[in-house]
């Protein structure tokens, strides 16, 4: 018997409503929910093939446990696993304090689950060391919402897509990192010509597909551009001065703080044409202008001041709280804004309270039922683990995320974690990156295993149903958290049980709702009934709201600060913190490529969304890449101050010059020597704490190896792959294809490859079965090849020396499930009278399995749009999310 249920989407900040068919036991279908207000049904790449993630090898499905790092897991059962972590806590806190321990978290949690962590550790602990992942990406923005206006309250609604004149992008790359947004981006743009949009980034990315004006600024040098445009606004006169005077403050010492960044003046600092800024400035004012910003702009050491030069953009053209208009924050995951509301992170209280405010502590610590709340700032992210690394804090635990990958100066929290006394680890994966540095690990269920509501970009709060039954031994991280509350407050002499003693998510949600209550994110008049039966709801939603009224804040011209009036912010232009210099000439900026993850635990299982980009490359500028003597795909040491990584080299005008791009996705497990950020810096903002991720000085070498290599393996072999990498220098395993997929392990090192190396490969790629084989070898010339046959197919190859490129071939064949047959003699040995060259390409379309060169030959024959190209290819008829790619070689030379 099957069953569907309304879910969401558990990636992105967008939150796109989706349906789950299933039969109890796995995921029949998802699609799109239709009725679901922000995506109308539409899915992109990811939100696609997320059915895919629930049920994998790696799912961790019972509780484990060890006392050393240097011994292996064992299997425990709930009450050992809770017992030894309480014990170990309790132990802690009576010997050092409760600022001795400390909580990790994530911006995927669902609310429920942020709730009971949140109210354990301010509550009941008695210490506000909880941070979150969220620290990575929202809490710039977050600071700068409450600089202006009083309160974290983005006052923007997706509606307002549809109603803008004028859409100014800057620091982030919807195209990418929130595809859905950009289709309705796209939309609004090819059904008003007029409609203008000027996107500001160090890159040329696909969102520039939709682009009037892109403004290819340097890194870190957002606030000297909007401060010449506010400049250009107050120079022409088209500021709104009867919306500065009734509802804002400090705009005189703002005007005179920016008559001396001028736009000659801003564009030698970022780079830019003075024409160009001032063309920004002139058609931001003259238009209703929605703007757009995420990490680019966040993760800064002049994060917040980003945001708030923005925002004073917005108030002094008086566009904010009114239709088609407004600073808009693009939240990075599914449940930030969760996260935020029920004051998540170490320098919030619950219901957008603040922990500094006496009341406010009051008010919580009477609701909770406990004596008080801890007026210390808790430990942020990068503190945390500097904390840890420094002995300060004793345990942590962390949850819903992998900080070994996703954190700055990774070294430092691989080191910080072994220092650690105890470091226990939720997660619905292992291993990861960061459960190899775990002592307890609690089984936590998936996003299709539990119920519960998150909240979107836009405020609007969605009810997640339960579509199957939690996997093995796996809980929701509620019950995770109140269980083990229980048993620590027995540990510490305690009965807290009562304080935990929720049957069901539902009433974490009402609680959480009573203590919203007169707050600005009011949601009193809210619940599972009116979710279920109305669909999503923006808050605020006190008691007597009316369901589905899109709710723009702020119309009223009243803000959440004393006076109710918004503040201008003043600032200074501060350089990024670590400029290039003669020994590191070159700006690192790192980011999301289009159908990756976060640290890929969950897409990078999925064969379908590694098609796309497989691998982590150094995007470099031809200029650079000549001065380095670099050809395309030449492996390249980035170097930096902190550590040094390894990755091949794609060289694309479309980035400028005296700057290299890098994905963040990887991590050691899956590309050895490969981990973006073993190379950025821990340098924070200083309001947000945000480390800026966007910049670091970096130097680069060619690394000429040995030897290179491809394995390749019939099936989804990532465990398999994982493995083969270790112990070389440079080593990448991916799984991609659709029908038939094909794990590919690349491989370099500094060192000849021994026999004993040879041997281990082998014996890996084998799988302990016995296949037809064939060898060649050229000793001379360093090549020494084999492939295994089954039945006339490919089942693993092993490539070594010669052109590495020839391997794609003999991927091809395998991709393609073809029957070897006449092509045996040809498999191995370079030449022939076969035709290896590769006629697909990079997978463009991996909806619809559409390469590059397919797509390049189709318009050499005369497919000169978009249209034409869906009618002969299929490209761009699935999620949409490679059109701006369509574009681009539609455009190109």
């Amino acid at each position: 018997m099957t069953r569907t249920v309304n879910s969401v989407c558990s990636y992105c900040g967008t939150g796109c409503g989706i349906k789950l068919e299933s039969d109890e036991k796995r995921i029949i279908s998802l699609i799109g929910d239709t009725r679901h207000p922000t995506n109308q049904g539409k899915l992109c790449s990811k939100g696609r093939e997320l059915h895919h993630t629930v049920r994998t090898d790696d799912r961790l499905l019972r509780p484990q446990l060890r006392t050393s790092l240097d011994a292996p897991f064992a299997p425990v059962d709930w009450d050992t696993a809770l017992d030894y972590g309480a014990q170990q806590f309790a132990d802690i806190i009576r010997e050092h304090g409760p600022e001795a321990v400390a909580f990790y978290v994530s911006g995927q949690l669902l609310t429920e689950d942020y709730y009971a962590f949140n109210k354990l550790m301010k509550g009941f602990i008695g210490t506000n060391n909880i941070d979150t992942n969220s620290r990575l990406c929202m809490s710039s923005a977050v600071a700068g919402y409450k600089r202006a206006f009083g309160a974290d309250g983005p006052p923007t609604c997706y509606a307002d897509i549809e109603l803008a004149e004028h859409f100014f992008i800057i620091g982030g790359n919807p195209a990418y990192a929130h595809p859905i947004v950009f289709r309705r981006l796209e939309a609004a743009k090819e059904a008003n010509p007029d409609l203008k949009v000027v996107v500001a980034d160090p890159r040329r990315t696909d969102t520039c597909s939709i682009a009037d004006l892109h403004l290819p600024l340097r890194p870190g040098t957002d606030v000297a551009l909007m401060q010449a445009m506010l400049n250009v606004l107050i120079w022409e006169n088209v500021i709104d001065r009867d919306y500065i005077t009734q509802n804002t403050q400090g705009y005189e010492t703002l005007a005179e703080s920016v008559r001396s960044m001028t736009p000659r003046k801003a564009a030698e600092i970022c780079g830019l044409n003075a024409a160009d800024i001032v063309q920004a400035a002139l058609w931001f004012a003259e238009n209703r202008t929605l703007s757009f910003w995420c990490q680019g702009m966040n993760q800064s050491t002049s994060g917040t001041d980003n945001g708030n030069a923005l925002t004073n953009l917005h108030l002094a053209t008086g566009q904010v709280g009114k239709p088609g208009c407004g600073p808009f924050s693009l939240t990075g995951q599914s449940n930030a804004m969760g996260g935020r509301e029920v004051g998540g992170m170490a320098n919030m209280l619950a219901a957008h309270r603040d922990y500094a405010n006496p009341t406010h502590r009051e008010e919580v610590a009477t609701y909770w039922g406990v004596d008080q709340i801890s007026d210390k700032p808790g430990l942020t992210a990068t503190e945390l683990f500097a904390s840890l690394e420094s002995g300060e804090v004793k345990a942590v635990w962390i949850a819903c995320t992998n900080p070994v990958v996703s954190m700055p100066d990774a070294k430092r929290i691989e080191s910080g974690l072994k220092k650690a006394e105890l470091v226990m680890v939720s997660d619905a994966y292992h291993p990861t990156d960061t459960t190899r540095f775990a002592h307890v690990l609690f089984p936590a269920s998936g996003w299709a295993e539990k119920e519960g509501s998150v909240t979107n970009s836009e405020r609007c709060i969605s009810h997640l149903e339960q579509a199957l039954p939690a996997a093995g031994m796996s809980r929701p991280d509620w019950k995770i958290t109140a269980d083990f509350a229980t048993a620590l407050g027995q540990k510490l002499g305690k009965n807290w049980q009562s304080s935990f003693a929720w049957e069901k998510a539902e009433d974490l949600f009402n609680e959480h709702r009573g203590l919203t209550r007169g707050m600005d994110l009011d949601i009193t008049g809210l619940s599972y009934a009116i979710l279920d039966e109305h669909g999503p709801q923006q808050w605020p939603y006190p008691e007597g709201s009316i369901p589905r009224v899109a709710k723009r804040l702020y119309e009223n011209g009243l803000f959440e600060t004393p006076d109710n009036k918004a503040r201008f912010v003043d600032m200074t232009f501060i350089p990024v913190a670590e400029p290039v210099n003669e020994e590191y000439p070159l700006s690192l900026t790192t980011g999301r490529i289009r159908d990756q993850w976060h640290t890929m635990t969950k897409t990078g299982n999925v064969p379908a969304l590694m098609q796309h980009y497989a691998i982590p490359q150094l995007q470099i500028h031809p200029d650079d890449a000549a001065l380095y003597k670099l050809e395309e795909d030449d492996l390249v040491r980035i170097i930096s101050r902190r550590g040094e990584v390894i990755a091949p080299a794609r060289i694309s005008k479309d980035i400028r010059k005296g700057l290299v791009f890098l994905p963040m996705h990887w991590g050691e497990m899956t590309a050895k020597g490969g981990r973006t950020n073993s190379l950025t810096k821990t340098a924070i903002d200083p309001v947000s704490k945000q480390p800026e991720f966007k910049h670091a000085a970096v130097q680069l070498e060619s690394f000429n190896p040995v030897w290179r290599g491809m394995m390749l393996i019939a099936g989804e072999k990532m465990q398999l792959g994982r493995i083969m990498i270790e112990g070389y220098t440079y080593g990448v395993s991916s799984c991609a294809g659709s029908d038939h997929p094909v794990t590919a392990v690349e491989l370099a090192c500094s060192k000849t490859l021994k026999a004993e190396q040879y041997k281990r490969l082998d014996h890996l790629l084998e799988q302990g079965q016995s296949f037809e084989t064939l060898t060649y070898s050229d000793r001379k010339h360093g090549i020494n090849r084999k492939a295994w046959l089954q039945d006339g197919h490919l089942i693993a190859v092993r490539w070594v020396g010669g052109d590495i490129a020839e391997a794609q071939w003999l991927r091809k064949l395998m991709l393609e499930g073809r029957d070897v047959g006449e092509l045996r003699p040809y498999l191995l040995a370079p030449g022939g009278p076969v035709t290896k060259e590769d006629t697909k390409g990079r997978i463009i379309c991996a909806c619809q399995n559409v390469g590059e060169l397919e797509l390049k030959d189709a318009i050499k024959k005369g497919a000169d749009s978009i249209d034409a190209l869906k009618a002969c290819t299929m490209a761009g008829t699935g999620c949409g999310s490679c059109i701006p790619e369509l574009k681009g070689l539609l455009s190109g030379p």
